[in-house]
């Protein structure tokens, strides 16, 4: 990975700091995003420390807000003239509901509207730089994800797990109409699910009946430097080189979810994107 480019988001803690420590101890110049500064330059500090990265930076950005996301981009475009890979890793579960400075339910905005709009706005960076890898961190709850097109952002009732596994499955589906779009450019673009990690983050809620749960999770869980094989093994293996439009389940391929995973029905997802994001797809 010696003088490749790697951009992890939600990379202050838990998969994405693995994945950063990992794919800088390969050898990578790796660029951090986390919306905490704190934590991120704790992080950063420790990749310098640990990989011995000195060209390693760390951004803050809420990739809720989409303005922030496009400054983001702005600011990477000054500082980098290349990227090698893209891992969008942030992602959060929401107790209650809540709505982004853009007035978009959070698990929504951050955990979809997020990597689909930085993933948009670096294609172009990406594909000067193929090859190059684009992965989407994704979850096995995934698979009891619906696509609420009628109500994506859940009102007038708020379901915690409805919106977060809605959300998991949607950058499953957004994955492979990237991959589809990025044929033939040397971008190859993949989905995954880490396993069941033990990153706390369903944590956060005082009800017994979660607190109940996330001890349970735990004790099933796996640890966060294993989790973070997965996405460093496709970010960097040769072995996946060539591979696109795939979903990985504990490092091996596998078929997600068959709900909502027609065409027609993946291309509507994208045009709410495109609308919500305020994109448009060229003519």
């Amino acid at each position: 990975m010696k003088d490749k480019v790697c951009l992890v988001t939600g990379a202050t803690s838990g998969i994405g700091l693995v994945t950063a420590m990992g794919l800088a101890q390969k050898g990578a110049t790796v660029v951090l995003v986390g919306r905490n500064r704190e934590r991120g330059e704790a992080a950063l500090a420790r990749i310098r420390d640990e990989a011995g990265s000195r060209d390693a930076r760390f951004f803050p950005t809420d990739l809720s807000v989409q303005e922030k996301v496009r400054q983001l981009v702005r600011d990477l475009q000054d500082h980098y003239p290349r990227l090698d890979v893209l891992v969008n890793n942030a992602g959060a579960f929401f107790h209650h509901r809540q709505e982004s400075t853009d007035g978009i339910e959070m698990t929504w905005a951050l955990n979809v509207l997020g990597p689909f709009l930085l993933t948009r706005l670096l294609l172009e960076r990406l594909t000067a730089s193929a090859p190059a890898r684009v992965l989407f961190v994704s979850s096995f709850v995934q698979r009891w994800g619906r696509i609420h097109f009628d109500n994506l952002q859940g009102t007038p009732r708020y379901n915690r797990l409805r919106a977060y596994s809605q959300s998991k499955l949607a950058v499953v589906l957004l994955s492979c109409e990237f991959a589809r779009q990025l044929e033939g450019t040397g971008v190859t673009v993949n989905a995954l699910d880490p396993g069941l990690v033990a990153t706390g983050i369903i944590s956060g809620n005082g009800s017994w009946p979660w607190v109940l749960f996330q001890s349970l999770a735990n004790l099933m869980a796996i640890s966060p430097a294993q989790g973070a094989q997965s996405p460093i093994h496709l970010a960097a293996s040769p072995d996946v080189a060539a591979v696109t439009g795939q979903y990985f389940s504990r490092g091996k391929p596998v078929s997600p979810t068959p709900a909502d995973c027609n065409p027609s029905a993946i291309r509507c997802l994208w045009e709410i994107c495109l609308t919500m994001t305020g994109e448009t797809d060229p003519t």
